[in-house]
This record gives structure tokens, sequence and C-alpha cells, in this order.
């Protein structure tokens, strides 16, 4: 699923979401353990890439929390509770990147709008204490089957289930901040017209060291 997007810029932030926040305090593009904006029903957090931040982990234990399927997010023990008390979010972002196998091996494809305006995914967040007293804020992106979708099907491993992450229309993004009844919130998992939406092969380049640029 997706490990990988684009946040907006921070004018984009002021521009099309409406808060207000200063320049360069998240990079341009987010993995994970990367802190990125996100929009609760309090308004803007910077919160970190992974419901479970690595640095939460016990030792020795690997699992990554960055996509949390709609089907279970109720009854994982991870999500289960924020999903419960209804901490829902948005996640903003100019796109995210998934492999396209239709060349016969993964392409790195960027998805976006058509119209190539910043839009926002379905997320929850929650909190963590951390060791020196501080709160600190994680989120997760929530994903529903998208077998039969247009243009989402086309991405992943032939033979592996397709997953597309919720794309929230703009006239929504209040509704869903503000439900707080986990079956209400399920009304809005759905998938995203295939009209509104592009994909472009966008693959990482390397430069001449072989590093990614």
């Amino acid at each position: 699923m997706c490990v990988n997007f684009t946040p907006p810029t921070a004018q984009q932030i002021r521009q099309h979401f409406g808060y207000e926040v200063d320049d360069d305090l998240w990079k341009p593009d987010c993995w994970q353990d990367y802190t990125a904006p996100i929009i609760t029903r309090d308004g803007l957090q910077l919160a970190s890439y992974g419901f479970v931040p690595k640095r939460h982990l016990p030792p020795g234990v690997r699992f990554t929390t960055m996509n949390a399927r709609a089907e279970t997010i109720g009854e994982k023990p991870t999500y289960k509770a924020a999903w419960r008390k209804g901490q829902l979010c948005l996640v903003p972002m100019q796109a995210f990147f998934e492999p396209c196998y239709e060349t016969g091996k993964a392409v790195r494809t960027r998805i976006g709008m058509a119209d190539g305006q910043p839009f926002a995914v379905a997320g929850m967040w929650r909190e963590w204490q951390e060791p020196e007293g501080a709160t600190s804020y994680a989120f997760t992106q929530i994903t529903i089957n998208a077998d039969e979708h247009p243009l989402m099907k086309r991405m992943h491993k032939p033979g592996d289930e397709k997953r597309s992450l919720v794309i929230v229309p703009s006239g929504q993004y209040q509704e869903w901040l503000a439900c707080s009844d986990p079956e209400l919130a399920r009304a809005f998992l759905v998938e995203y017209p295939p009209d509104l939406m592009m994909a472009t092969a966008d693959p990482i380049k390397k430069s001449v060291s072989g590093k990614e640029v």
C-alpha cells in the first residue's frame, strides 16, 4: 500500500485548507516516521507518519502502521481504541505513490488529482507520550479494497489484492472530522471517481553516485 506521499507546501496549506502555518516544517516527500501536517477537528497538527513510530516499538518488534485496513480498523488492537473514539483526521497531500506492474516490472507511479490541486485522504491520529514528557502525534491512512476501481486496480503486483487510500471530497472535510460514530464514519470510506484522478509514471531518479534524488 501507500508508503510515500508528497505533502502540500505551507503555502498550499494556507491557500487550499485555510490554516496558517510556517514554512519549512516538513520535508517535500513523506516516508515512515517523517513529520507531515494533518488536520483534526481541533485544527492543524504536525504528526509522524505511521500510527506506531519505530521509536515506540518494543525491542526486536517490526511492523508498519502507515495504512489501516477499513475492514479491520475497529478490531485490530493497534487501531480499535482510536477508531472507537472517533480520532479521525485528514492527511493533506499533492500526490501519493504506488507501484504499477503493467510493463512487467514495478514502475513508481504518481497519483493525484486531474486538476493538479492538493487533496486530502481519510486518516486516524493518536497521541504518544515521549520519555522527556512531551506529547507527540502520529497518524495512519485508511485504505479500502480497490479491485474494481478503474485506476487503482492497475497498481501493485499481479494477483495481489488492490487497495486504495480514501480520498475525501473537499465538501465533506468538516463532516468527516466531526464524525464521532465509527459506524457512520464507514459511510465516508468509498472509492473516489477515477475521472477526477490522474496517474503518471514518476520513477525515483538516481545520481551518478547512485543515490536517490
